[in-house]
């Protein structure tokens, strides 16, 4: 695909500099209103071996990675002499939680990476975007990329949540895990981002196998170009993140009154939701946040595939040439297939992740 360059060399230091206050104030704004309206209890740390409802609550909130759903509480305060140290015993203490969440995930992208690929096409305005050839392309990468990413963000998750705790007594808890978690997408995307660059300059046919994607790109930019669209990547995980907490609480808090309602039993306290009625909910919440997020995804699609810097190179310009060229449909192209794609994916991780867990429980009760 062509395009032409309509605007000048963007300086990416600005670029960031401009957006970084503007996602820190999203957060602000929507963990505050998260907080005040106590929507949020289930941010707060899990037993070791959480209880299917709670696993269940906390696998529905797969934005890109799988892995860090499942929490788990640090004992005590590392040192930051000692952070490596501390991420590395985090990760062995939940290794068969991470596992479980592993082969999820795995399972997960891969049978809906189709509908990926008909999303990007379609955001990039290819013609016949159902044409069955290419379909997989940059699977692979995608599965190197988000796999290390789940396990990443999830370790820093961990100790972002115990540093913050023990500086900040006083802050409510609520606000420090949502912070934690966004500070962990954050730390992992630095590793997500350049298998995203790779899949999504696949699946637009820019480069025919994942070694030509990684010598093209390194000769063109350098180090350099596989973080083409990382504040693209941000300015759409951010919101989603937030976006998908608040929702799953309305969603999840709706759906307990429908059902205490129809409860016989006199004290409905002991109505809660099933694992499966909380995945289904995770799904719904995970479903919305990606439609109305769809406009920043396409940014970052853009940004990430543009090779001839037609963009602008910066969330801003990107957003204004979509909107000179296509109007404010052109926000929403690819938003059906970007829906379609959240609530399966949900559902084929739980499913997996369930019984991946019965299957190393079993195991290790035979041992």
């Amino acid at each position: 695909m062509t395009m032409t360059n309509r605007f000048p060399h963007h300086n990416h230091s600005r670029g960031k500099a401009t957006l970084l206050p503007l996602l820190l104030s999203v957060l602000l704004l929507s963990i505050n209103h998260c907080t005040s309206t106590k929507l949020c209890p289930h941010l707060q740390p899990i037993n070791r071996r959480p209880t299917s409802s709670q696993t269940a609550s906390t696998i529905a909130f797969l934005p890109r990675g799988g892995a860090k759903a499942v929490a788990t509480t640090t004992t005590s305060s590392a040192p930051s002499s000692s952070v490596l140290s501390s991420l590395a015993r985090t990760i062995i203490d939940a290794r068969s939680h991470l596992a479980a969440a592993a082969a999820a995930r795995c399972i997960s992208i891969f049978g809906m990476y189709p509908v990926d690929t008909i999303k990007t096409r379609m955001q990039m305005k290819q013609g016949d975007a159902f044409r069955m050839a290419g379909l997989y392309k940059g699977v692979t990468g995608s599965l190197v990329g988000q796999v290390p990413y789940g396990v990443l963000t999830f370790g820093s998750y961990e100790i972002y949540k115990q540093y913050l705790l023990d500086r900040f007594p006083d802050v409510k808890p609520a606000f420090i895990y949502a912070l934690a978690a966004i500070m962990g997408d954050v730390t992992g995307s630095g590793w997500l981002c350049p298998s995203e660059v790779m899949k999504q300059q696949l699946q637009a046919g820019i480069y025919p196998s994942m070694k030509e994607a990684v010598k093209g790109i390194y000769t063109k930019s350098g180090v350099s170009g596989f973080y083409q669209g990382f504040t693209g990547g941000l300015a759409r995980d951010v919101p989603f993140r937030v976006a998908q907490l608040t929702t799953f609480e309305v969603t999840k808090s709706i759906y307990l009154r429908a059902k205490k309602s129809k409860s016989t039993d006199e004290d409905d306290s002991t109505v809660t939701l099933s694992a499966f009625e909380a995945a289904i909910c995770g799904a719904a919440a995970g479903s919305f946040s990606a439609a109305i997020t769809n406009p920043l995804d396409r940014i970052k699609t853009l940004m990430m595939t543009d090779t001839t810097n037609a963009y602008g190179g910066s969330v801003v310009t990107c957003a204004a040439k979509i909107l000179k060229d296509d109007g404010l449909a052109g926000l929403f192209a690819g938003v059906v297939p970007r829906v379609a794609y959240i609530a399966p994916s949900v559902c084929i991780f739980f499913v997996t992740y369930e019984f991946v867990q019965q299957k190393m429980s079993t195991s290790g009760t035979e041992e």
